[in-house]
């Protein structure tokens, strides 16, 4: 597939979706001997890195034998992340060298750098390891106290979007012997961003790392889905009501609540009529859609992916954030019994995406209030975030049984690279009349 076009660390994609179910089932023990050795690659990473500030400082671009070490260092982080977290299948070597792992990264020659960037680098940086945190697999760390026992326990967790995909995506690839497409390509998004956050903070470039979704793009076309997310309008902000952002939202969160207690009475009933019928009602099936719809365009206005005030009805094509949603189907009936228990691990990953949601309105506050604008990677990735919400309640409220589609991007048909025709005086030519 194509990589990265723009930014100058750029993630290409040649896997082939096969797993091995002997290397799934084992991979935590197989990654043993990479851990030892991305543990002391680290730690010297991290002295070549304050070596090479220094130098960045002083010759205003990175030393060219450090830059080596650290965009190796970088791609074999990559190459290892993705073997863990199931993106790829093969076990990957010790070297980082370029085009030797089905995740691959592509890094650009050394650049001249800004210098005041540099001086500033760990401080700018700090946004991007933030979400690349969130997105990426972090380990925390805590304490709980027992009042009967009257003792403090620490406890460790593991959490991330690529976190919740890896855990889902173990128990797929056991049982089909393949990785799904929508997981895979969602992970290659979140190692791309972290490559190229680390890429950042590690000076390897002064690209700041790009939140945008869409890119890896997609490597084999994606399915057609009842419920999708059309994003329309500008990304400029009335920093007026980007400050008062929640205050706005209130009547809409009162609304919400009020509505829902309907819809949730009329779930059952159309959970009854679904398995009776095969089909959802009509009525309900446009009653569940612009509450869907609704809901859609308040999350919008409230993390600012949408600019304007929505209105309060969930009208089809009435805010820039909307949700189109395919007349009612045929359903299945077993899909539609069981359906509380199916959609467990979409809400799994829906709720792993919320964090970066979340960051996605703080930045945005932040960066709307004042430069009055919306950043267009974190507009994207909040799109993303609420394309697969969306699909999922759809899934819940039973306007459709095509499940939630995880992958972030869009299928693009790779360019066909057309034979030159040849010209006089290779080939005669053509007769005149």
């Amino acid at each position: 597939m194509p990589a990265m076009g723009s930014h100058p660390i750029r993630l290409v994609v040649r896997d082939d979706l096969r797993r091995s179910r002997l290397t799934v089932f084992f991979r935590l023990l197989l990654l043993i001997p990479h851990f030892v050795w991305f543990f002391l690659w680290s730690l010297a990473a991290f002295i070549v890195a304050i070596v090479n500030w220094f130098a960045t400082l002083v010759l205003g671009r990175p030393a060219r034998p450090l830059w080596r070490f650290l965009a190796a260092f970088l791609r074999y982080g990559t190459h290892v992340y993705a073997y863990a977290l199931l993106a790829a299948n093969p076990f990957p070597g010790f070297t980082g060298t370029a085009g030797t792992y089905p995740i691959d990264l592509e890094i650009g020659p050394p650049a001249r750098q800004s210098r005041w960037k540099t001086a500033f680098r760990l401080l700018l940086a700090i946004p991007a390891l933030w979400l690349a945190g969130l997105l990426l697999v972090t380990i925390g760390s805590g304490y709980a106290y027992d009042e009967q026992t009257d003792e403090a326990y620490a406890f460790v967790y593991i959490w991330g979007v690529s976190a919740a995909v890896a855990f889902l995506a173990w128990f797929a690839s056991l049982v089909r012997g393949r990785m799904p497409t929508g997981f895979r390509d969602l992970l290659a998004f979140t190692l791309r961003f972290g490559a190229q956050t680390w890429g950042y903070l590690l000076l390897v470039t002064d690209r700041y790392p790009d939140a945008d979704p869409s890119e890896p793009a997609a490597t084999q076309p994606t399915p057609a889905k009842p419920i999708r997310l059309r994003v329309e309008g500008d990304l400029a902000r009335s920093r007026l009501t980007v400050f008062f952002r929640l205050l706005l939202a209130i009547p809409h969160l009162v609304w919400l609540f009020l509505w829902g207690v309907v819809v949730y009475v009329a779930l059952v009933v159309g959970w009854l009529a679904t398995l009776v019928m095969g089909r959802l009602p009509s009525a309900l099936h446009r009653f569940f859609a612009a509450y869907l719809r609704y809901q859609t365009h308040v999350l919008a206005f409230v993390t600012l992916v949408g600019n304007p005030f929505p209105g309060f009805t969930g009208l089809a094509g009435s805010y820039p954030v909307d949700v189109e949603i395919d007349p009612p189907a045929r359903q299945s009936r077993w899909k539609t019994l069981f359906r509380l228990l199916l959609v467990i691990p979409a809400h799994l990953l829906s709720a792993a995406l919320w964090s970066p949601l979340f960051l996605v309105a703080v930045f945005g506050w932040f960066v709307g209030l004042f430069l009055g604008r919306m950043p267009a990677g974190l507009r994207s990735l909040g799109a993303f975030v609420l394309r697969y919400w969306a699909q999922t309640y759809g899934y819940v409220y039973l306007l459709t049984d095509s499940y939630p589609y995880s992958g972030p991007t869009e299928y693009v048909e790779p360019e066909v690279e057309l034979e030159p025709v040849p010209t006089w005086p290779d080939a005669p030519p053509e007769p005149s009349f």
